[in-house]
């Protein structure tokens, strides 16, 4: 167990002493996300350094104890390999890009038992697939990036992620990465010490305002095409959700008493863009991501792309990202 840290800090915020610290536990997979990880990992230094206090104290591991490297490139020390835990200990698996190959079954199987025993674990950015192959998350509300959504539902069928910052289901604690991480360990912070030293931590991580536990991790889509114009919003909404299908323009215009003529102009008038480009664009950025994040064919992401053809599929993904699907699967982008 690695030296509790207090740093030396100007501002000050009275606690009632803490005879014992919570232990947290943070897993480190390869490609982590950085990003994920200090965002979780500050609050905690700070909530100490305000205090003067150890009120927490952290340990990373590793499956075999060697350092990671993020996704960035950059390598991180590690304490130790798992094994044993304090008693109270939560436990986070960070993880970050393509989490199905470094998702590690021993490290699962790890977790699974430590879930078992009574500790709390969680899963930061991608760290939900270890929880997911850990076979904990049935029945549970859950988390993960928004990115990788898509294709943990064609890893595990069964089991429905909600698009959120973080989520919280008794001893199951998950987040969407990046900032969220500082979100769901505020909220740990603030039921363990209270409001005033919650917000203190919030002044110092410059993050202005608590988000809630539910908020959507994307903008919303009013917000990223630049227009609240409702039944523009249907439409694309419409699209999102049935992208594996063969979308019909006629069909919408009597569910939104809008003819043809009007989706047309509202697409070129808001997006400069047509319907049928607009709807290519989508399937074509979700294909990308099954192709990045999940071990299907590239026949398998044409057909849930609602392509027909695999053949004009592998033609308007090498027009749009200036390589083809197959090259793009084997990582040779």
């Amino acid at each position: 167990m690695p030296t509790p840290i207090v740093p030396k800090g100007v501002a000050y915020v009275p606690l009632a002493t803490v005879v014992s610290p919570e232990p947290i536990v943070f897993v480190l997979q390869p490609h982590l996300s950085m990003l994920a990880f200090t965002s979780a990992i500050e609050p905690l230094r700070i909530a100490n350094q305000l205090t003067g206090q150890i009120l927490y104290s952290w340990t990373t591991v590793s499956e075999t104890g060697e350092n990671v490297r993020c996704s960035n490139g950059i390598e991180i020390g590690v304490d130790e390999p798992i094994g044993k835990t304090p008693a109270g200990a939560r436990i986070f698996v960070c993880s970050g890009v393509e989490p199905e190959l470094n998702t590690s079954q021993k490290v699962a199987d790890w977790i699974r038992q430590q879930w078992r025993v009574g500790r709390t674990v969680g899963g930061l950015c991608t760290g939900t697939y270890t929880l997911a192959r850990a076979g904990i998350l049935s029945g549970r509300t859950f988390t993960l990036h928004w990115e990788n959504i898509h294709p943990f539902r064609q890893h595990f069928p069964d089991l429905v992620p909600v698009e959120q910052l973080y989520a919280i289901d008794d001893r199951i604690m998950t987040c969407g990465g990046g900032a969220a991480a500082t979100d769901l360990f505020m909220k740990l912070i603030y039921q363990r010490h209270g409001p005033q030293l919650a917000q203190a931590v919030l002044n110092m991580c410059l993050h202005s305002v608590q988000r809630s536990e539910t908020e959507r991790q994307q903008s919303s889509t009013s917000a990223s095409i630049g227009t609240r114009n409702e039944k523009l919003i249907k439409i694309i909404s419409y699209f999102e959700a049935h992208l594996e299908e063969d979308v019909d323009l006629d069909s919408l215009t009597s569910n939104l008493s809008i003819s043809r003529r009007q989706i047309e102009r509202l697409f070129r008038t808001h997006l400069s863009t047509t319907p049928r480009r607009y709807l290519q664009e989508l399937r074509l950025h979700r294909a990308r991501i099954f192709l990045a994040e999940t071990d299907m064919s590239v026949v398998e992401v044409a057909i849930a792309c609602g392509y027909e053809s695999a053949g004009n599929f592998s033609k308007r993904f090498r027009e749009t990202f200036g390589i083809s699907p197959h090259k793009f699967s084997a990582g040779q982008g």
